[in-house]
C-alpha cells in the first residue's frame, strides 16, 4: 500500500508540475517527501472530486488563507488539469465580496502574471450578465435560489439602518459576481464556502453558505469531500470547523 500511494503522488505530482523540481526538494526533501505522499497521494485517492472542482477549492481556499505564494504554485497545476482561465478569474473576483480588495488584489496580479506567462491574452472575454438597472432584482433571484423565500425583498425587513447592506448583498454580492459567466451557480456557492472556511471566525457564515450550497445540490458528502481535499493547504483545524458547519447544516435542513 506505501508503495503504491508513492507511485500514486509521484505520478499526480508530475501530472500538475511535470519534472519540475523545486527549490524545496534540495533544502527540505524529507518534508516534500512528506506532503507530496500525503496531498497527491492520500488526499487525492480517497476523494471522488474531479479535478476542476479540486481545484477552484484549492485557489479559493488559498485566497481565503492568505496563500499567495502557494497560489502562485498551485495555479498553473489548475490549469495544467483543464482549469480554464475563465474560471480562475472568476474565483478571483467573487473573493472581494468575502474577502476584500485589501486580500484579493494580490492574487488578481498573481494569476495575471502567471497567465501572461502562458501566453494567454488579457483582458479575458467579458462575462457580466447583469446590467446595473437589473442586478439588484436579478441578485435576490439567486440569493432566493440559493437560500429560499426568506430572502425575497430582504432589504425591506430588518432594521433600517443596515437596509443597505442587505441591499448591496443582492445587488453587489450576488448581482455583480454570482450573476457572471465562467463558473455554474454551485461552483460559485462552492468557492464561496471554501473562502469563508479558510479564512476562519466565520463559522455562522460558513454554516449558512453549507446550507446554500446544499440547496444547489452540493450535498453534505461532497462538502465533506471537498474541505477534505483542503487540509494539505489550510491545515485539520479549519477543516474539523467546516465539517461542524456542514454538519449543522444539514441537521437543520
Amino acid at each position: 500500500m506505501s508503495s503504491d500511494i508513492i507511485r500514486d503522488a509521484d505520478d499526480y505530482r508530475t501530472r500538475l508540475f511535470g519534472h519540475y523540481d523545486s527549490a524545496l526538494g534540495y533544502t527540505d526533501p524529507e518534508f516534500v517527501q512528506i506532503f507530496e505522499n500525503f496531498a497527491f497521494g492520500d488526499v487525492v485517492r480517497d476523494s471522488r472530486l474531479d479535478d476542476r472542482t479540486r481545484f477552484l477549492a484549492i485557489l479559493a481556499a488559498l485566497m481565503g488563507s492568505q496563500g499567495a505564494d502557494a497560489y502562485r504554485t498551485m495555479l498553473p497545476a489548475a490549469l495544467e488539469v483543464g482549469v480554464d482561465p475563465t474560471a480562475i478569474k472568476e474565483v478571483v473576483y467573487q473573493g472581494v465580496a468575502y474577502l476584500g480588495l485589501s486580500r484579493v488584489l494580490p492574487y488578481i496580479i498573481i494569476t495575471n502574471e502567471v497567465l501572461r506567462g502562458r501566453s494567454v491574452k488579457l483582458p479575458l472575454p467579458d462575462q457580466k450578465t447583469a446590467t446595473r438597472d437589473e442586478h439588484l432584482r436579478r441578485g435576490n433571484d439567486l440569493q432566493v435560489e440559493i437560500f429560499g423565500e426568506g430572502l425575497r425583498d430582504a432589504w425591506e425587513q430588518g432594521p433600517e439602518d443596515t437596509a443597505h447592506i442587505r441591499r448591496w448583498l443582492a445587488a453587489n454580492c450576488f448581482g455583480d459576481y454570482y450573476t457572471r459567466g465562467g463558473l455554474e451557480l454551485r461552483e460559485r456557492e462552492l468557492v464561496t464556502f471554501c473562502y469563508l472556511v479558510a479564512l476562519g471566525g466565520c463559522e455562522a457564515q460558513a454554516t449558512a453558505h453549507a446550507a446554500g450550497n446544499m440547496n444547489v445540490g452540493n450535498d453534505k458528502e461532497m462538502l465533506i469531500d471537498v474541505v477534505s481535499q483542503l487540509i494539505p493547504y489550510i491545515g485539520y483545524p479549519r477543516v474539523l470547523n467546516a465539517i461542524g458547519c456542514i454538519e449543522k447544516a444539514a441537521d437543520e435542513r
